[in-house]
């Protein structure tokens, strides 16, 4: 061996990266023993300045010429000069290498790159190299796998001629050998990756780009979804608010019932789901502000009427039209169902009082005291004096009708001009009564003087017949008498007042049986003087029969009364376990919806776990939650069950169903909330490379200046914070900061605001500057870059992309249809990343 080639070979990879040479201390010029020791070890300790480990190596083994040892030093040699410093996606040396020969030759029919022996034989593997970045070198469609030889010697000559890589294979040794030496291929591969290192160069870029151009079209999409989904949702709450701010009453209780019916399906039906889309939209615009932030990208601003704030205050417009709906419907039931009872009350009173004056005025009219005799004026003067006091007794019937169809007046009942009408007759013929009797009765008085006789016994019967068969015509009216009670109370006093009366009914029997004593006895005289009474009583048209008559009508009302007594105690108790069985439910249901919002309150602020532990904790929480809806349906049935029985009040709780509701539907939301605040927050940690010490910390500080525990910092707490890490803020500097974390001006900080201005602050990210560079290989240092350069550069949509949306441009040194990457770059992320 000549003493000079282990320093040959070691000053061939003597360059270091400024491509001049080192120079090494001057070899011996003897030609003995110790002189080509002394040159083999100066050397070996270059080789090994460099790093190289050159184990069981000596100077004198190799002096000797041992050849296993030479090349093994050889070997060791081009794997840390050509090969080691070789990495792809953090692999390094032969795997990265591997990994490079694969994807540049993936395209490529017949070539199937598994290593560095057998997978060159066929030649296509190195042809495949050269054709993808020099493609005018080699016509690679006339290639075939069958002559391996012509492929070698093509590839090795192209490579030395054009690529300036020696031809260090030969074609027969590789075809003929069974399996190729590796670490000779791995050597020759080697050359080509540092020959086209420039081109690698482009693919970074290139790769930087097509990353930067993907966030920007997943977040334009993401806007679009958002405005599409604000949209509908402002469009249905537009449609849906008449509706409920319609507040024109029916005028039966079926057409309001009716309404209530399609009240209870908007609330059952067709509100859920768009809770669920007003949720759903609030996660969106979240996440997306996330991920604008995380890439540097402005914050998204909604269109003119499309914040969240603007739905959420449109949800508030539509929940309060709904809520004003509901009392409405409520009070119309009330007020239709007062109205029909009272007309009811109306008729029944009107016809009794109809039938009693019927033929009274033909009666008063009548001139017959103008022939009778003395004891006829007489009979016909009492007679008159009896009606008066009946006609008296029904004054106060004349006014309950007046009153009651006063009511309906005030109440506007829709039938109410044919109440005032009927009710207007009684009251014209009731004062037509009264100026008739009055006219009758002076007729008579003048008369009075003629008459000398009068039948005391009949005028006693009138008298007490008269009062009494009022009072029973009153019992029987009240016996009849409908009623509408609302609880149990109601109808307990009620039921008091029956049992009272019932306690009247032995003096009323006495009364009764003393009225028929003084017909009896009237009887008695007739018979025993034979009095002519022409067999009726001349005062009254009042007769025994008609007394017993109505007084067994009383009494078979009475058991009737109680029966329906009976009756509407029975319903007023199923009422009452109805309240109850509302009450109880609502009374935990209630309590457990606040307990579960408190509960999350507390997970989102505190830090338990990793995010991972927090995230799974929180969905084992949503699922337990979403588990208990079976309950609020349930309570929703029973609330039906009540609003059927036209129950209005419940004194055993505080809860409304609409309480509930509310509660629910916040609950549902705040757990989505929170989940997507965590989800949020792994984005962020994972986008940003932050670990799960310093979310701790962050968490830790972020609670510590959240004084008031509500999860989010006002702006004084915040500046507060910032001082705390030893920021030095002016009001320009404060202003803008609060810009950042706060785009949507609402004065307060959340956690994520907060994280995602501390990774900003600690760590890197792409930005337009680097954006603009990558462009700038990818145009081989040109101001400007062409379409055909971004569409050879740049998968096919991501490309169209760019020379849709790049400027011409306009530069002195430009050529037609030349594009302008460079304002391109800053349109990426807006005005101020420049």
């Amino acid at each position: 061996m000549q003493p000079y080639l282990p320093y040959a070979i070691a000053g061939l990879w003597a360059e270091p990266s400024t491509n001049a040479r080192e120079r090494l201390a001057k070899p011996e010029r003897g030609k003995m023993r110790v002189h080509k020791i002394s040159n083999v070890n100066k050397a070996l300790n270059f080789i090994a300045s460099k790093g190289v480990k050159l184990v069981s190596i000596g100077a004198e083994e190799i002096v000797d010429g041992n050849a296993k040892m030479t090349l093994g030093m050889i070997w060791t040699i081009i794997l840390r000069f050509a090969i080691q410093d070789i990495s792809v996606e953090e692999t390094s040396a032969k795997e990265g290498l591997l990994l490079w020969c694969q994807r540049k030759t993936a395209p490529y029919k017949n070539v199937n790159i598994q290593n560095f022996h057998i997978s060159w034989k066929d030649g296509l593997g190195f042809c495949a190299l050269i054709h993808r970045h020099r493609p005018e070198l080699i016509d690679y469609a006339k290639l075939r796998k069958d002559d391996p030889m012509t492929n070698l010697n093509t590839a090795f000559d192209v490579a030395e001629k054009y690529l300036d890589i020696p031809k260090m294979l030969d074609a027969e040794d590789i075809v003929g050998t069974a399996r190729p030496d590796e670490k000779a291929i791995m050597t020759y591969v080697s050359s080509f990756y540092h020959a086209f290192s420039g081109a690698q160069k482009a693919e970074t870029a290139a790769n930087r780009i097509c990353k930067v151009l993907a966030v920007n079209q997943e977040n334009e999409q993401l806007m679009e979804d958002y405005e599409k989904l604000a949209s509908d949702l402002l469009e249905w709450i537009r449609r849906t608010i008449p509706w409920l701010e319609n507040r024109m009453p029916e005028n039966t209780m079926q057409a309001m019932q009716q309404k209530l019916e399609d009240f209870r399906d908007y609330r059952r039906l067709h509100k859920p789901p768009k809770v669920q889309e007003k949720c759903q939209l609030e996660i969106n615009f979240n996440t997306l502000q996330t991920k604008l932030r995380l890439s540097n990208r402005p914050a998204f601003m909604p269109s003119e009427g499309k914040m969240v704030s603007d739905i959420n205050n449109a949800w508030g417009g539509l929940e309060g039209a709904e809520k004003g709906y509901e009392e409405w419907l409520l009070n119309e039931i009330r007020r239709l169902e007062r109205l029909d009872h009272l007309a009811e009350k109306f008729r029944q009173k009107a016809a009794i009082h109809e039938a009693w004056t019927e033929g009274k005025e033909e009666m008063l009219q009548r001139r017959d005291y103008e022939t009778a005799s003395l004891s006829e004026i007489k009979a016909l003067l009492k007679k008159h004096e009896a009606f008066e006091s009946d006609l008296a007794a029904h004054q106060d019937r004349v006014e309950q009708i007046a009153a009651i169809a006063q009511e309906l007046n005030e109440l506007d009942y829709y039938d109410s001009p044919s109440v005032n009408a009927r009710c207007q007759r009684i009251c014209d013929q009731w004062d037509a009564l009264g100026a008739l009797s009055q006219k009758r009765s002076e007729a008579l008085q003048r008369t009075e003087k003629l008459l000398e006789t009068i039948d005391q016994l009949y005028l006693e019967f009138a008298k007490r017949a008269a009062p009494f068969n009022n009072w029973m015509e009153g019992a029987m009216e009240d016996l009849q008498d409908s009623f509408i009670v609302h609880t149990i109370e109601e109808i307990q006093g009620l039921s008091t007042a029956h049992e009272q009366f019932k306690a009247t009914l032995p003096e009323a029997d006495k009364e009764r049986q003393a009225i028929l004593g003084i017909h009896n006895e009237i009887a008695k005289i007739v018979q025993t003087y034979h009095v002519n009474m022409a067999g009726s009583n001349p005062y009254t048209t009042i007769n025994p029969q008609e007394v017993n008559a109505k007084w067994d009508k009383v009494r078979q009302l009475v058991p009737l009364r109680d029966q329906s007594l009976i009756e509407e105690h029975a319903r007023q108790q199923n009422n009452e376990r109805l309240r109850r069985q509302f009450a109880n439910q609502a009374n935990v249901i209630g309590p457990w919806i606040q307990t579960k919002m408190e509960e999350i309150g507390r997970i989102s602020i505190e830090m338990h776990g990793t995010l991972e532990d927090q995230l799974t904790h929180l969905r084992q929480y949503e699922k337990s939650i979403i588990n208990y809806k079976p309950k609020i349906d349930q309570l929703e049935g029973d609330h039906q069950l009540i609003q059927a029985a036209l129950i209005f009040d419940n004194k055993h709780t505080n809860y409304t169903m609409e309480h509930i509701r509310v509660g629910w539907e916040q609950l549902l939301t705040t757990i989505a909330r929170t989940i997507n605040e965590i989800e949020n927050q792994i984005l962020t940690r994972d986008a940003k490379g932050i670990s799960q010490e310093q979310l701790n910390e962050f968490r830790a500080s972020f609670n510590h200046f959240d004084r008031k525990r509500t999860g989010i910092m006002d702006a004084e707490d915040f500046k507060t914070c910032l001082i705390s890490m030893g920021y030095n803020l002016g009001e320009n500097e404060f202003s803008r900061i609060m810009s950042v974390v706060d785009p949507n001006r609402m004065g307060v900080v959340t956690f994520q605001g907060f994280i995602d201005f501390m990774s900003r602050e600690t760590a890197d990210t792409d930005t337009a500057d680097q954006v603009m560079a990558s462009f700038k290989i990818l145009a081989g240092d040109k101001n400007y870059i062409l379409a055909d350069e971004l569409r050879r550069e740049l998968p096919p949509d991501q490309a169209e992309y760019c020379i849709a949306r790049m400027a011409p441009y306009s530069g002195p040194d430009g050529v037609p249809g030349a594009l302008d990457y460079m304002s391109f770059s800053t349109a990426l992320y807006g005005e101020s990343d420049l």
